[in-house]
């Protein structure tokens, strides 16, 4: 299992660093430049484009897209992620995951306008679509799509959810009655028993319970770490100087580039926000708007909210609180160490339940991007009952295997897997950055003129046979 484990360490580190970390630098740079900071030029506009109602009341809304979106996003990276970057690769890591996250989400704008243009149409009128589609309709390579369709099945059925499973067995270990070779594994066949109800059509009851109380959660988390935050408030300044100084540590982070905070920040902050990973356009591409544009607004929403909000509050609660971090803490310890300064020993069952909460969605919302994959490479057509249920077994027997995994495996798997969506998303997103473009610059151009923006796929030079909507 070392072997194993520092196999996965080392294709990670040369994945990220040097190869990963440019493209994603780049193809950010790049969309920033070109769309002129739409990610801060039009901030307001999405703050109001998320309070318009689809023509039909049975359609998807931009904000019911976001937040399906954003239940996917919000999760145990929120909490253990962050602690990981900040234990194993320094405080400056926050500094470089508010860097990645303002860059991406220029990158994140894109994807999902590109999947709002691309969209098919249901029988019902609904709409679904994702990179796969816009991958085969605009730049006709279908078996690019089956690649992309592969390695988004791996990531969200295995590595994201090996690793969820693994976090949140991890906040038990501050237990006294939690015992290294049998908890996880009793905690993992519990939540594995749980997902496979749900994903076979039971615990409808359980998934709405949790659909409404992890927002609830999220703002009472952010509450509590702002109390964390003001009860150490002496050691704010302090904070912020650490955070900047070994931000800008450039003689550290030359001496071990891979292991260092910047790759921390921007790796934790990419599994956090998934910005230009290409998994939050499948949740776009159903939204009824009037324009592609709203959508890939309202998107940049759900990157802020992740990481600016959750991943930020994770940060300076531990930061401010002053406890020991290193790599013996890394992960749910770290947190719950911080909060018990405040909150005492009820401080770590808050984070447990948090946890609990955040994994869950996490783990239902991920099988929810895999079965329109399996759609995808199934002829666009349902699977039948039998091999759906056959596939969803096997994904509960991922989550038990996760609780029980090495840590250093379950985030390098992830790693790995969600590198390689972005190697195919972000490049085709580059390719076609200028129809993406051309739509914000026709949204503009109708706000401009006091219209309601409305979209027409010849307005751009679209050939409307490879449009399912936006038709003349």
């Amino acid at each position: 299992m070392n072997s194993v484990v520092k196999l996965l360490d080392n294709i990670d580190s040369v994945m990220y660093y040097p190869i990963l970390i440019i493209v994603m630098a780049i193809a950010g740079v790049y969309f920033t430049v070109r769309t002129r900071g739409v990610q801060v030029r039009l901030f307001g506009e999405a703050l109001r484009v998320i309070r318009e109602k689809p023509d039909d009341k049975n359609h998807v809304s931009s904000l019911q897209a976001m937040l399906v979106s954003t239940a996917s996003r919000v999760g145990t990276g929120n909490i253990v992620g962050v602690s990981t970057a900040i234990c194993l690769g320094g405080a400056g890591a926050v500094f470089w995951m508010w860097v990645m996250c303002i860059v991406a989400t220029a990158s994140a704008f894109v994807e999902s306008t590109l999947a709002q243009i691309y969209k098919r149409k249901n029988s019902d009128g609904s709409s679904y679509g994702g990179p796969a589609y816009y991958i085969e309709k605009a730049l006709h390579t279908p078996w690019l799509s089956v690649v992309f369709c592969v390695f988004l099945i791996a990531t969200y059925a295995v590595g994201f959810n090996m690793l969820a499973s693994y976090n949140l067995q991890s906040t038990f270990a501050a237990y006294s009655f939690y015992d290294a070779k049998t908890t996880p594994l009793v905690i993992g066949f519990v939540l594995a028993l749980l997902v496979g109800y749900c994903v076979v059509g039971g615990g409808k009851r359980i998934v709405k319970f949790t659909g409404v109380i992890v927002p609830v959660m999220g703002v009472s988390y952010i509450l509590v770490s702002l109390i964390v935050i003001f009860a150490h408030i002496n050691l704010i300044p302090k904070m912020f100087s650490l955070i900047f100084s070994d931000a800008f540590n450039f003689r550290s982070i030359a001496s071990g580039v891979a292991g260092s905070c910047m790759v921390y920040g921007i790796k934790r902050g990419l599994y956090s926000n998934e910005a230009g990973v290409g998994s939050a356009p499948n949740a776009s591409a159903s939204a009824n708007v009037s324009h592609p544009v709203s959508q890939g607004l309202v998107q940049m929403l759900s990157v802020y909210i992740d990481t600016l909000l959750l991943c930020t509050a994770t940060a300076l609660m531990c930061l401010a609180s002053g406890v020991e971090r290193n790599a013996d803490v890394s992960g749910a310890p770290y947190v719950q160490n911080a909060i018990s300064t405040v909150f005492g020993a009820a401080g770590p069952v808050y984070i447990t339940v948090a946890m609990v909460l955040f994994a869950f969605t996490t783990l239902i919302g991920n099988l929810y991007y895999v079965d329109n994959a399996l759609i995808y490479l199934h002829g666009k057509k349902e699977l039948s009952k039998t091999f759906m249920r056959i596939f969803h077994a096997i994904c509960a027997l991922v989550v038990l295997a996760g609780a029980i995994i090495p840590m250093d495996a379950a985030w390098a798997v992830a790693d790995i897997l969600m590198g390689g969506m972005t190697f195919i998303n972000l490049p085709v997103c580059v390719v076609l950055g200028k129809v993406a473009i051309k739509t914000l610059d026709d949204y503009v151009r109708q706000r401009r003129e006091g219209k309601t923006p409305v979209f027409r796929g010849k307005s751009i030079g679209l050939d409307e046979n490879d449009l399912d909507f936006w038709r003349s």
